[in-house]
C-alpha cells in the first residue's frame, strides 16, 4: 500500500514539474517576442537578447584542459551561458566528464534539485543551485558525441526579481540537432519557434 502511495505521489510530482516547464516555455506574448531561439552546430537554445560567442578553454576538476565554445548573454540581473567543451582528444570518460562538471558547478552553493534530465532522448542531469552569494542557477549537463554541454541560467543577487523563472526557462529551452541523411535538422519533439535565428558557426 505504501509503495502504491509513493508511486502516486511521484507521478503527481512529475506531472506538476512538466506543467510548470510547459508554462515557462510558452510564457506570455510579450515574452515570446523578447526570447528568440538561436541555432548552432549541434544544438539550439533561446536567449532573451543577442548572445555573444567566444572560443576558450574548459578545465575539468582534474585539471584536464580542452577547447570550448562559450555562448553567453546578460540582461536585467541574469546571466545565461552555454559552454560546449570538446573532449574528442581527451581520454576522459563520459561519466567522469559529467561528474566533474557537476562537482564544479555545485561547489559554491547548495544543491536544491539534482535529477536525471532528458532532451531529445539524450540523457543528462538537471540541477538547481542556491549560490552562497545569493544567486540561483538552473543547470543542465549533457554529454553527446564527445562534447560536454553545460547550460547555466543564473539569477544574480542584483536581480530586482529574486524569484524570476528566467534561469529555468533558459535551461529548459535547450534542444539538440538530430542528424539525418539530409543533414542536421531540429528535432520536432519540441516545436520550433517562428523567430528562430540561425547562428550556426
Amino acid at each position: 500500500m505504501a509503495g502504491a502511495i509513493t508511486s502516486s505521489v511521484r507521478s503527481s510530482a512529475v506531472q506538476v514539474a512538466a506543467f510548470v516547464a510547459a508554462l515557462l516555455l510558452i510564457g506570455s506574448p510579450a515574452d515570446a517576442q523578447a526570447w528568440r531561439e538561436y541555432r548552432y552546430a549541434g544544438f539550439a537554445i533561446q536567449f532573451p537578447v543577442e548572445p555573444k560567442f567566444e572560443s576558450g578553454t574548459y578545465v575539468s576538476a582534474e585539471g584536464i584542459a580542452v577547447d570550448a565554445r562559450i555562448y553567453s548573454a546578460r540582461q536585467d540581473g541574469a546571466l545565461y551561458k552555454v559552454t560546449v567543451a570538446d573532449f574528442s582528444r581527451s581520454r576522459q570518460s563520459e561519466e567522469k566528464a559529467m561528474s566533474d562538471a557537476v562537482a564544479r558547478l555545485t561547489e559554491n552553493g547548495d544543491v536544491v534539485v539534482d535529477v536525471r534530465h532528458r532532451v531529445n532522448r539524450i540523457l543528462g542531469r538537471q540541477l538547481s543551485v542556491a549560490g552562497h552569494d545569493g544567486s540561483r542557477t538552473a543547470i543542465a549537463v549533457f554529454y553527446r558525441y564527445q562534447r560536454l554541454y553545460v547550460v547555466e541560467g543564473t539569477i544574480l543577487p542584483t536581480n530586482d526579481d529574486p524569484m524570476s523563472s528566467d534561469g529555468m526557462r533558459f535551461q529548459q529551452s535547450l534542444r539538440f540537432m538530430i542528424p539525418s541523411a539530409r543533414g542536421d535538422y531540429l528535432c520536432e519533439l519540441r516545436r520550433v519557434p517562428l523567430n528562430l535565428v540561425d547562428g550556426t558557426r
